[in-house]
């Protein structure tokens, strides 16, 4: 059972801050983190048919879970910010957000960029989703707060990081041509604020080729906030379906791209 919230808006991002305070606020917000499992969501829960849960009236209903993820209007140096809530494999709301960039993009300070536009489309929001997946790292991080931390900090939700590549860390084993369901540790290395050896997450291989010829890279899988390394992993297999994003991510993205094409016509 998950604590009562307690949002932290005073760590909101602001782009107007110089390097040195972003990168201590970042520091704040790892402190503020919890990386462990807290939180009303069951792994397994996350794509069973709505019909299966409404069978039981005593099976609570399925989790909600949103995918966050984000599009540019570089002519006008704006963010559309888009969010796909699922339930049980079924979409329950699509909302989006444009927003003015205010500073170009730094490795390690995604959140100054691209978090303000992010809560100005999850404010559009109707529902309250139980858990969110962001395009983005979460404790795979060079100060242990990636954008999946950032914000689920700040609006003190159960947040996860997905990303497409690894900012730093070191895998505990190789992580070339994996087999699909496999994960491997990613430890805290010098290029991380945390002790050596400290678990950030996994390498999350959710799709394979059964071909010798190529290979699907993993997705890099951390905690954001609320939610533990194995719990994320977990999470984001559960989620992806046929294809190699969690699924709630990659409509997030295939929407970002709807409504950008809407906007530009």
């Amino acid at each position: 059972m998950r604590q009562p919230r307690t949002p932290r808006p005073d760590l909101e991002p602001d782009a107007d801050l110089e390097r040195e305070e972003m990168e201590a606020m970042q520091r704040e917000i790892a402190a503020a983190a919890i990386f462990e499992d807290d939180h009303d969501v069951a792994v397994g829960s996350l794509s069973n048919p709505l019909e299966a849960a409404s069978s039981d009236r005593d099976r609570p209903e399925p989790p909600l879970v949103a995918g966050v993820d984000q599009s540019f209007l570089l002519e006008s140096e704006r963010a559309l910010s888009a969010v796909v809530v699922m339930q049980a494999g079924e979409v329950v709301e699509r909302v989006h957000a444009v927003t003015p960039l205010e500073i170009p993009y730094i490795p390690g300070l995604l959140a100054f960029r691209e978090g303000g536009p992010i809560l100005a489309a999850l404010e559009g929001l109707s529902t309250e989703p139980d858990l969110f997946l962001f395009d983005g790292s979460g404790r795979i991080h060079f100060r242990q707060a990636g954008i999946a931390t950032h914000i689920g900090v700040v609006l003190d939700v159960p947040s996860v990081g997905i990303a497409k590549s690894l900012l730093c860390g070191e895998p505990r084993g190789d992580v070339d041509d994996l087999p699909a369901g496999t994960t491997v540790p990613i430890d805290a290395n010098s290029r991380v604020d945390a002790p050596a050896g400290t678990v950030l997450g996994y390498a999350v291989q959710t799709r394979q080729y059964d071909s010798p010829d190529r290979a699907i890279n993993p997705l890099y899988v951390s905690p954001g906030h609320r939610v533990g390394p194995e719990t994320a992993a977990d999470g984001a297999l559960e989620l992806a379906t046929t294809y190699k994003l969690p699924e709630p991510i990659r409509l997030a993205d295939a929407y970002a791209d709807e409504a950008k094409r809407t906007l530009e016509e």
